[in-house]
């Protein structure tokens, strides 16, 4: 149902519109996919997101910095990257523990070789139940104009692509490898064009970086059929200088657009889903905020995230991941895989964005060019 918008007291800090979780629950034997895994707080395991590879062809300030991540950065041989096979293994055990939603991600997913090979393996996942897997992608669409046929072809249920800004400069001054906004735009036509809907097209904003592009970004793609998202500036990693005066809180975002283009909200589309909708009143489209930084769905997230070489991570803002890779390539069995991944998720009490005001947290984090976001 529509509610009215919600617009915070301009006096009151971030902090004080971070809640606190409920005390933790007892742990409860293993998922079988139709009672999935609970974590220490109740939250089960129903997404996976896989990274297939730590490189990109973008250099993002917020995300990959070139100060960081030059040219003699060391990024992993290949033949420490899981293969199609393995990942596809993984995965299918995964699927066995409760997860309904597989998203692809890198670094750069399109820059792993034959991708959509990948994505033939395992878009005949099915759920203990017999459904089929949501499988989905991100990508910041450099090369999706080459690659979107393939992929549907393949079996791709959806795509997610990261696009900044409109205004040229200010895009490729963010990439910072001098992509430009035309290549991007021209691969979400192709995409389009080749039979994917709803495509969710995801701008960071940064405060004096970006943020004068938000009207412009969802006057441009209302009544586009796509999906305009916009992500508060997170404190990803360790390598993008984060500081809270660059966020831009989504209840900020939402009043400049419903000034111009009224909006009303929506409900979620399932539990743990971690945009919030809005809908503009005229019938021209949906736009989505995510907002990790000012309203944490820590209480919600129901995401495990695979690393490119196969270290299992429960957390976005995780310090460390436990290992799947080694012991799958070791000779481990199904069974003693399982075990790890339940183990795992069922001691897991990850709440970063919820407790990050409060200094509980580690200060050492993974960089999402690792795991993906």
């Amino acid at each position: 149902m529509a509610t009215h918008i919600p617009i915070f007291p301009a006096s009151v800090p971030v902090s004080a519109h971070i809640s606190t979780p409920a005390p933790a629950a007892t742990i409860i034997p293993s998922g079988d996919g139709t009672t999935p895994l609970r974590d220490t707080f109740q939250r089960p395991l129903r997404d996976l997101r896989i990274s297939v590879t730590d490189r990109c062809n973008f250099r993002c300030t917020y995300c990959m910095p070139r100060e960081t991540f030059g040219s003699d950065y060391a990024f992993l041989p290949h033949s420490a990257l899981l293969r199609f096979e393995e990942i596809t293994r993984l995965a299918k055990l995964f699927v066995a523990q409760g997860v309904q939603k597989i998203r692809i991600t890198g670094g750069e997913p399109l820059l792993r070789k034959e991708l959509e090979k990948l994505i033939e393996m395992l878009a005949v996942l099915q759920t203990p139940e017999g459904k089929s897997v949501e499988l989905t992608l991100t990508t910041n669409g450099a090369l999706l104009q080459k690659k979107a046929r393939l992929l549907k072809e393949a079996g791709l249920t959806r795509l997610t692509v990261s696009l900044d800004a409109l205004d040229d400069t200010v895009f490729r001054a963010m990439n910072d490898a001098d992509y430009s906004v035309a290549e991007v735009l021209q691969g979400i036509n192709t995409a389009h064009a080749v039979g994917f809907e709803n495509i969710k097209i995801n701008m960071v904003v940064k405060r004096g970086t970006n943020d004068q592009e938000i009207l412009p970004f969802a006057r441009h793609f209302k009544g586009s059929g796509h999906i305009a998202r916009f992500i508060e500036y997170m404190d990803v990693g360790n390598s993008n200088q984060w500081q809270l005066e660059h966020v831009v809180p989504s209840r900020d975002v939402i009043a400049r657009i419903h000034a111009e283009f009224p909006l009303t909200s929506l409900d979620a589309n399932y539990t743990g889903e971690v945009a919030e909708r809005w809908r503009y009143v005229d019938g021209s489209g949906e736009i989505g905020v995510i907002s990790s930084v000012t309203q944490p769905f820590c209480g919600d997230c129901t995401r495990a995230r695979l690393s490119t070489e196969g270290k299992l991570f429960t957390c976005l803002f995780a310090s460390h991941g436990v290992d799947l890779g080694a012991p799958l390539r070791q000779g481990s069995d199904d069974a003693q895989l399982q075990n790890i991944i339940t183990r795992c998720w069922q001691a897991r009490d990850d709440r970063y964005s919820m407790l990050r005001s409060s200094g509980l947290q580690d200060g050492k984090k993974i960089e999402m060019s690792y795991i993906g976001g």
